[in-house]
């Protein structure tokens, strides 16, 4: 059997290398022709890291990323609302990583190319059609320089990201990327560590937000690299987003000065660590439509081309991940046309279920529920809502995702 892949991101990549430990061939094509470690931090939530770790990668990881301990939601004067351990001190049997996007990347795209040999990933290929028939795909890859190549498989996924390929193939009359209104700014900069070096903070009110947190070892002992996002409404949903969503746009502290000066954190100096950031980078949150079906025949859809997502809730990247377990696990088992549906079947409408979930906030509603209530803040937050109704919203988004801690049986 041989998978074909477009697309060397993270849901790719891992997808490659599961399908080897099947005994699967998987043959990544990344459109772009050097890889770049993009992005900044993300979070591994331990059901994606519990798969990574089934492909003996938790040493990889540890090497480059930060053990969440610990997550707190807390108001724009950073009055806790909610805090809870997270990974294995919640009780999980493996960690929460939060990691830098391109490290990942390129720790994956390392991986592959060591395990999977002559079946490495090939860059410079952008997928631009295909053809199938009852036992085969054949798609058509371009180069930088216009050549053309045709490769044969069993299946082709299409892992190609938010303005995938394969996806506006399939679906001509999507109506494409969903701005929510919503514009974010972020950075990450060697930064003297707060709390005990290995927490997150999300933070905030009405109309501004904070997220918080560290994403690999600082240059010394008493630093971390760390991550931070600011970001507010500043467009109506439903318009359209006002540049092209991508992870390099570099933006300017001025435009957003005004949402850092309505926060004021006791446990960190805010306005002066953006001010330090070498680079700071924008673009507006976007996500699109749930769609009605992924799979035609041997095609299917995976990750950020199936479901993108609002980046609330830490569950982009790990959505993917789930993907390719499932999709693996299926293709090792069944035919290849029962596999993909059965793949579509159980993913979709469970990523479906988060994308909206995100749209409305996820988790973080909690910051919104006291910001409305409490706009000035609080003496305790038990007199602005109670355990049980902030519990419901964060425990039962992680239910909703998959990762809530399984109970003892």
């Amino acid at each position: 059997m041989r998978i074909l892949i477009a697309g060397g991101g993270i849901g790719g990549l891992t997808l490659a290398l599961m399908l080897r430990e099947k005994g699967i061939e998987g043959q990544v094509f990344e459109a772009a022709q050097d890889v770049r470690p993009l992005g900044v931090g993300i979070n591994a939530l331990p059901h994606s890291v519990r798969e990574l770790a089934a492909l003996g990668l938790l040493p990889r990881l540890d090497e480059i990323a930060i053990r969440t301990r610990q997550l707190t939601y807390a108001n724009h004067l950073g009055q806790p609302i909610w805090s809870e351990p997270r990974g294995m001190h919640a009780g999980h049997d493996v960690p929460q990583f939060s990691i830098h996007r391109g490290r990942l990347h390129a720790m994956l795209w390392q991986a592959a190319t060591e395990r999977l040999g002559d079946k490495a990933p090939r860059t410079n290929r952008r997928l631009v059609g295909y053809a199938q028939d009852g036992k085969r795909v054949v798609a058509r890859f371009r180069a930088g320089d216009g050549t053309e190549t045709e490769e044969q498989g069993d299946a082709l996924v299409g892992a190609d990201g938010i303005h995938s390929t394969l996806r506006a193939d399939l679906h001509p009359d999507d109506p494409g990327i969903r701005w929510n209104g919503i514009q974010m700014w972020r950075g990450a900069l060697d930064w003297p560590a707060f709390d005990d070096g290995e927490s997150m903070v999300i933070a905030g009110d009405a109309v501004a937000k904070l997220v918080l947190y560290p994403i690999a070892p600082g240059e010394t002992p008493e630093t971390r690299l760390t991550n931070w996002v600011i970001y507010a409404r500043t467009g109506q949903p439903g318009e359209p987003p006002p540049k092209r969503e991508n992870w390099s746009r570099l933006g300017n502290y001025e435009d957003f000065r005004h949402l850092v000066e309505r926060l004021h954190l006791p446990f960190i100096s805010l306005e002066a660590m953006i001010r330090a950031t070498p680079e700071i980078f924008e673009y507006p949150m976007c996500d699109r439509d749930p769609l009605s079906w992924w799979t035609k025949n041997r095609v299917t859809l995976l990750g950020d081309a199936a479901h993108p997502m609002y980046p609330v809730g830490s569950n982009g990247a790990s959505q993917a991940i789930l993907d390719a377990r499932c999709l693996t696990d299926l293709l090792a088992s069944r035919p290849v046309p029962e596999a993909l549906a059965a793949y579509e079947a159980e993913r979709l409408p469970a990523t479906a279920a988060v994308v909206r979930s995100n749209r409305i906030g996820g988790p973080e509603r909690v910051i919104d529920v006291i910001a409305e209530r409490a706009p000035a803040g609080f003496a305790r937050i038990e007199d602005v809502a109670t355990s049980q109704e902030l519990e419901g919203i964060v425990r039962g988004y992680a239910q909703l995702a998959g990762f809530a801690v399984a109970k003892p049986a």
